[in-house]
């Protein structure tokens, strides 16, 4: 048992896999951050589109 423990703490074979891991995770969360700021303004924006329409339609 002793044995298994020392060579699964020695291995560093998944160790690029892992780092890739936390790399996209770090971008994917800041990819959202930046969408929901965007989407906030978009939706804003579009709103007062509609309003503009619906306003010059009367």
């Amino acid at each position: 048992m002793a044995h298994r423990t020392s060579t699964l703490l020695i291995d560093e074979r998944g160790a690029t896999a892992v780092e890739y891991g936390l790399i996209v995770s770090l971008i994917v969360i800041a990819m959202i951050g930046a969408l929901l700021q965007v989407a906030g303004t978009t939706t804003e924006m579009w709103n007062n589109v509609s309003d503009a329409v619906v306003d010059a339609s009367q």
